[in-house]
């Protein structure tokens, strides 16, 4: 068997992170065990402990990190990676997702097919519609995008999809593509930094897989508010986004910088200022602006 840590990186949701744990009890593949960074503080720590069980009723151990600080996204999976060295792989899960029963276990066979080493999936709304089975970053816009976005999960069990990267949401990530690539970059906080992870893996001869039969419901943004209408969108993950997006096309194709920088500009302006948006679209200005600078890790004040 395939020995699995689960990695759940949580800010101050306890729900999300009970009901995501509630859906793994029931996995299909149970060799694995689940390791959590609370990256909320210390009463977010002691309420996450309080609400989670130490083992699931099939015996595997639920383990809860504090995080000293914040340390974004990246920096809590990275966390849970090296408190959980003894496993084969890792599956970096978001707290708002519920993985159907065979999710893990359609991964795990996928990635002992032998010939990647890194595994996706299928991640759909409540709607019953496809999110994405993976993603195409397109340098020359500094934009991704959404592989599969849209299709009937039906249609995407027979899909054979090609991608640059897969997302952060839901992956399946091998001991042979951490001792390769290494670690998530922590400087990019949050956002992006799956994209980046991916495409410096490539680089070095890793490959993507995918699981049409892994499965994953997820309320997509629940955390950081990125689901709301474009008016709504809080600074965060407006300006993490734009700023992310120009580090990652410094750090894997910096001689398109300029060329991406100015179209990436000329987006910002129609999603959100064509759209009234005046706030975000300062705010996603910000971004762009301080990736342009190569700022990094966690957003100050600009």
């Amino acid at each position: 068997m395939v020995h699995v840590a689960v990695c759940i990186v949580g800010y101050r949701n306890a729900q999300d992170i009970l009901r995501c744990i509630e859906s793994l009890a029931r996995s299909t593949h149970g060799d694995f065990e689940v390791q959590v960074c609370e990256n909320g503080g210390s009463d977010a720590y002691q309420a996450l402990t309080k609400a989670l069980p130490k083992k699931l009723a099939g015996g595997q151990p639920v383990d809860v990190t504090e995080a000293a600080a914040n340390l974004g996204y990246a920096g809590g999976v990275n966390l849970c990676i090296r408190a959980s060295r003894n496993v084969d792989a890792w599956w970096v899960l978001n707290p708002d997702t519920l993985p159907e029963d065979g999710a893990l276990e359609a991964l795990v066979s996928r990635l002992a097919a032998g010939d990647c080493e890194l595994v996706g999936g299928v991640l759909y709304g409540d709607d019953g519609r496809v999110q994405t089975l993976g993603g195409r970053w397109r340098p020359w816009l500094a934009r991704a995008e959404a592989v599969g976005r849209g299709l009937g999960v039906s249609e995407a069990k027979v899909c054979n999809p090609r991608f640059d990267f897969v997302s952060g949401a839901s992956l399946l990530v091998s001991r042979a593509w951490i001792d390769a690539v290494g670690l998530m970059r922590e400087d990019y906080f949050l956002y992006c930094e799956e994209v980046e992870w991916c495409l410096r893996g490539r680089r070095l001869g890793m490959r993507l897989g995918f699981a049409a039969a892994a499965l994953v419901l997820h309320d997509q943004g629940a955390t950081t508010g990125s689901a709301n209408s474009v008016r709504l969108r809080p600074q965060l993950p407006v300006y993490l986004d734009e700023r992310n997006k120009m580090l990652v096309t410094r750090d894997c194709f910096r001689a398109r910088l300029p060329v991406a920088a100015v179209a990436a500009l000329l987006l910002i302006g129609l999603r959100f200022a064509a759209r009234g948006a005046w706030a975000q679209f300062g705010y996603a200005l910000r971004g762009w602006r301080d990736g342009l600078r190569n700022m990094r890790g966690a957003p100050h004040a600009s």
